[in-house]
């Protein structure tokens, strides 16, 4: 993880001004690896005369903790839906009122009155995608569209499939194979996660982020992974496909925040505004290959997105997929619990 280090710099610009002020000074951005364009950045940056950093995370639970620290200077945030609502009820994030800003009227009315941030009071959307398997074909003949490629994996693929240590994901995919609900809190749906999944576990080579390079290279035959990491992933290496489980995938969202302890506020909701705007929501699908949910950006994206099976959910799934709450306290207590044993 990179540690930035930021100039203590606050703007004077009015939030009512924010589609055409000129700003200065630093902005630090706390991101997923792997997730920023550079190419938004550069254009963020000579647009306002803001030099910004960035630092990666890996897990929601990982910006969450950091934040709670203390001692940071980052400015921005961008946490999944599931834990938007942790961040606002602790009091880390800046009510900055993205619904009052000059470009939220490209918000695609899908993403503004949603349950973790209602009218969108505290964030913008990042991307969306899905969660779901990406298997090489070379080494796997079989049905890709099945949770059973990470929680049992047919003995090709033994040794060499890599699932995404996020909490959430892994222990929504393996509740809904065993016929669960989201967010249940059916013991016995719990005890036979837990089961499956610490069963599931030696047969994975890696629990990690996992690179593009690590499946063209070979190391990985197959993972859970998200959609617009599978895209990169294909259009390296052909061979790979991305399968939507059959037992039920969930659907997500990343959203922009801005930290309450932020020193660099006003730039931060310039950022908000800035990706609010088409062409430069465009920006970061084109470089991270997932949807945005800004209306208009369609038409700035790469050809290849406009049908890739990734991105556009095949008709023949699209009922399988629901849209991740987040789990109530208790619940998550439980999943802690089996993701403990999962980690040992």
């Amino acid at each position: 993880m990179r540690n930035a280090r930021l100039l203590l710099s606050l703007s004077a610009l009015a939030l009512v001004a924010a589609g055409t002020a000129r700003a200065e000074g630093e902005l630090n951005i706390f991101n997923w690896g792997e997730y920023t364009s550079p190419e938004l950045i550069k254009k963020f940056e000579e647009t306002y005369d803001v030099k910004v950093t960035i630092t990666d995370f890996d897990s929601n639970d990982t910006a969450l903790a950091k934040a709670r620290q203390g001692g940071n200077n980052f400015d921005i945030v961008v946490p999944s839906a599931t834990f938007v609502q942790i961040w606002i009820n602790e009091g880390l994030l800046l009510e900055t009122r993205p619904d009052q800003m000059e470009n939220f009227k490209n918000v695609d009315p899908r993403w503004i009155d949603v349950e973790f941030d209602p009218g969108r009071r505290y964030t913008v959307p990042w991307q969306w995608g899905t969660t779901g398997v990406i298997v090489d074909t070379d080494i796997y003949k079989g049905d890709p569209n099945t949770s059973s490629i990470f929680l049992d994996p047919p003995p090709e693929l033994v040794g060499k499939v890599n699932v995404v240590p996020e909490m959430g994901d892994v222990m929504t995919m393996a509740v809904l194979a065993e016929g669960g609900k989201v967010c249940t809190d059916d013991m016995e749906v719990l005890k036979r996660v837990h089961a499956k999944l610490v069963a599931a576990k030696p047969k994975w080579v890696a629990m990690d982020y996992g690179s593009i390079e690590k499946y063209t290279g070979g190391d990985y035959a197959a993972g859970l992974a998200w959609s617009g990491a599978a895209m990169r992933i294909r259009l390296e290496a052909p061979r790979f496909v991305y399968g939507y489980p059959k037992e039920g995938y969930p659907i997500w969202m990343d959203n922009v925040a801005v930290l309450k302890s932020a020193p660099n506020a006003e730039n931060a909701k310039l950022f908000q505004n800035f990706i609010m705007d088409p062409e430069n929501a465009a920006l970061i699908s084109s470089y991270a290959r997932y949807a945005n949910g800004i209306k208009g950006s369609e038409a700035f994206m790469p050809e290849d997105m406009r049908d890739a099976p990734e991105i556009v959910v095949p008709e023949e799934f699209v009922a399988l997929g629901d849209f991740s709450p987040a789990c109530p306290p208790e619940v998550n207590d439980l999943y802690t619990r089996i993701w403990t044993d999962v980690l040992k």
